[in-house]
């Protein structure tokens, strides 16, 4: 006869934003291109990712999630023709600010989107790499038995400087146990400029990963507003069997997105809740815990909040698993 037992799973997703507005680039001419590129690396050295950071890692720090679930994790290069090759990279960065506060976790999964290279008006080539990102607490219990990398088979397409390119999502998963209990979680982040690409990478996740019987979690940036102003995404997930966790908890508003692309506004901006953890075949979980993070106007760095998203955090009970 089974023992009845409860296992905790603490959980967290956040977007924590490439750094820069690029969406005038995609409305650009070739001439304006380098003159475009140069404003936006210069928009994401002002974004400052290493001060960012810190205030990431100290949200991080506060809770000790089992697993973090990353969006826009992005990894910018500067290739110059005067100086050696600069990177930088979001995971590392934030692994390293962890590490040194004596918090390690670990990437179990990551897949990567959206690569763009372009040239600057410095003579610089700038690169950009979008990812998403699973991480695991290294003092963790939950251990990892299997991953999934991919990217959707439909995405937007664009035009820059008349050139077509693919604004490329996708989505990672894990297969873990915890203390014995097996389960599934997703990270992703939908497509945020056509609801018709959103509604059909929502469909690839419902057919894909989503299709199993032990308890399952999503994670991510949905781009959908839970209150139903927005794509319909979110009541078609609902619709397919997830239960929302910020409901479960029994909390409010929790708005999570977003604020200005400088960081600098002085008010929060937040005013749609589209960054979700759902979970599903859940008979015996239950959400004992739900809290937004990085928020309030005292998470900020001395100017910037760390990031134009807020975090999410959940506390799991799991029964007789």
């Amino acid at each position: 006869m089974r023992s009845s037992r409860n296992v905790l799973l603490s959980i967290m997703t956040w977007n924590i934003y490439i750094g820069a507005e690029l969406t005038p680039l995609l409305r650009a001419i070739h001439q304006q291109i380098p003159r475009l590129v140069t404003k936006v690396f210069y928009q994401f050295l002002a974004t400052d990712f290493s001060k960012r950071a810190k205030a990431i890692a100290h949200q991080i720090i506060l809770k000790k999630p089992d697993i973090i679930g990353l969006q826009e994790a992005a990894l910018w290069e500067l290739n110059s023709p005067y100086s050696q090759r600069l990177v930088y990279d979001f995971v590392h960065i934030l692994l390293c600010e962890l590490k040194c506060r004596g918090l390690v976790y670990k990437v179990v999964a990551q897949n990567k989107n959206s690569e763009a290279t372009l040239p600057s008006s410095l003579w610089n080539v700038i690169r950009l790499t979008d990812r998403d990102v699973i991480l695991v607490r290294e003092t963790s219990q939950v251990k990892v038995i299997r991953k999934v990398e991919t990217n959707f088979k439909t995405n937007l397409q664009v035009k820059i400087a008349g050139q077509p390119f693919t604004i490329l999502r996708g989505w990672s998963a894990i297969d873990a146990l915890v203390q014995g209990c097996r389960f599934r979680l997703v990270n992703t982040h939908l497509d945020s400029a056509s609801p018709e690409v959103q509604i059909s990478q929502a469909n690839e996740l419902l057919s894909g990963p989503a299709a199993t019987k032990i308890p399952l979690i999503f994670t991510g940036d949905f781009n959908s507003n839970a209150n139903g102003s927005g794509t319909p995404t979110y009541r078609n997930l609902i619709a397919a069997g997830f239960e929302d966790t910020w409901i479960a908890a029994d909390k409010s508003y929790g708005f999570t997105c977003c604020q200005d692309a400088d960081l600098l506004n002085v008010k929060s901006q937040l005013n749609e809740r589209v960054d979700l953890i759902l979970f599903k075949n859940n008979m015996d979980w239950t959400a004992v815990e739900a809290e937004v993070v990085g928020e309030t106007p005292r998470d900020r760095t001395t100017k910037l909040w760390p990031s134009d998203h807020a975090g999410v955090y959940v506390k799991l009970k799991l029964k007789d698993c």
